[in-house]
């Protein structure tokens, strides 16, 4: 069975320290996520593609720093992918997730622990079921190394990046052959 994502009720966030004193935050408001199950409803594949452009952190200025070479390049870049390339069912509702992210072009593995949540019929009939995952990624694995050492030792932007997702999904529903 495959399943869209319903982006009213999802969420890509990420996180950086600025200056080791204070947490950045930030979300991108467009996204894509596929995922497919079998037949008793375990996870088999997951796909998405995030508009590299839509990074949002309340700061039009830094947005737009994000945007730029010096970090997603959006211009040359515009889609940040991920596809899984193995998927290990760790409990009935846990998984790890293999798969490569591609952000600026370069696509390196990455692997992070996924839950999801049991399907339910909404009151329209159709199937919906989320799904959470959480991890941290060195930024600097994918070319994204700008940053500004400060006086007193340390940097601005650390390059570790947190990042959770949250994503509610709705079964395609089958189509009758013609």
């Amino acid at each position: 069975m495959h399943w869209n994502i319903d982006p009213t009720h999802s969420r890509i966030e990420l996180s950086v320290k600025h200056m080791a004193i204070t947490t950045v935050r930030g979300h991108f408001r467009s996204f894509t996520f596929g995922a497919d199950t079998d037949h008793a409803g375990n996870l088999t594949a997951i796909s998405a593609s995030i508009d590299a452009s839509s990074i949002d952190t309340n700061s039009e200025q830094r947005d737009a720093h994000l945007r730029s070479a010096d970090f997603l390049d959006a211009a040359n870049h515009p889609a940040i992918t991920f596809t899984s390339t193995r998927i290990e069912q760790k409990s009935s509702d846990e998984y790890q997730v293999h798969g490569d992210l591609t952000i600026r072009g370069v696509s390196k593995p990455v692997s992070f622990i996924m839950s999801r949540s049991g399907a339910v019929r909404d009151p329209w009939g159709n199937l919906r079921a989320g799904a959470e995952a959480s991890g941290t990624l060195s930024r600097k694995d994918w070319g994204l190394n700008w940053n500004q050492a400060l006086e007193l030792g340390g940097v601005l932007v650390s390059d570790q990046v947190r990042f959770t997702i949250e994503v509610e999904a709705v079964a395609e529903k089958a189509h009758a052959a013609a």
